[in-house]
């Protein structure tokens, strides 16, 4: 008999159910999931996707960061089979927020600054995830159909998102061409994965 799937987390659920549900707002801490003694790592890729049976979707109130999560996938890759295909079993949102490389930058220098003042701080992790929720309520946030659409215009809005952060943190270093570059190879790697807006799809699939 095939050994069943197993999550060694405490706040993992049972995969064994007609359906499973993870909710989370980035790449943060993360969980494990060990199947057949492969123990995988999640951050950001839903765990559900170690089931070949399964199209995981990505929502739009997720933030992405996606040097991180082709990066996660690589590494999960290399561990065992579990993950091979995931690229054709996850959808991302068109709604979805990007993590740039200076909200986690300036998640440090936010964590840093809050010692200095308060003498504690926060314990986030890092990654951006604060910093790229404000830029969401502030409208000034950038997001994959913007990503996908017009890469030019993408390219000024990033540039113009950046110098907004480096007005308000001035030790924050931004190598603003530099990290378009990699924004388009993930544009390249994230056009088989994007898709409409998700939620719809979801609706369509509960059968509202």
């Amino acid at each position: 008999r095939k050994p069943e799937p197993t999550l060694r987390d405490g706040h993992g659920i049972s995969t064994l159910v007609p359906s499973s549900h993870g909710r989370q707002g980035g790449n943060n801490a993360g969980h494990t999931v060990v199947v057949d003694a492969v123990e995988y790592d999640f951050h950001l890729l839903p765990s559900g996707i170690i089931n070949p049976k399964v199209t995981a979707f990505i929502g739009n109130g997720v933030v992405i960061h996606l040097p991180g999560l082709f990066e996660e996938a690589e590494k999960n890759l290399k561990k065992g089979k579990g993950l091979e295909g995931w690229e054709k079993r996850l959808i991302i949102s068109d709604r979805a927020h990007i993590v740039f490389d200076f909200h986690q930058a300036a998640d440090g220098i936010q964590e840093q600054q809050r010692q200095e003042q308060a003498g504690k701080n926060l314990g986030t992790t890092k990654k951006g995830i604060g910093p790229v929720y404000s830029s969401k309520a502030a409208r000034s946030g950038l997001r994959m159909c913007d990503l996908v659409s017009d890469f030019d215009d993408f390219s000024e809005r990033f540039k113009v998102l950046a110098n907004q952060y480096k007005a308000i943190y001035p030790t924050l270093k931004i190598d603003i061409e530099g990290e378009l570059e990699k924004l388009k190879v993930s544009l390249l790697l994230s056009l088989r994965l994007y898709n409409h807006p998700v939620q719809l799809l979801i609706h369509k699939l509960l059968g509202d």
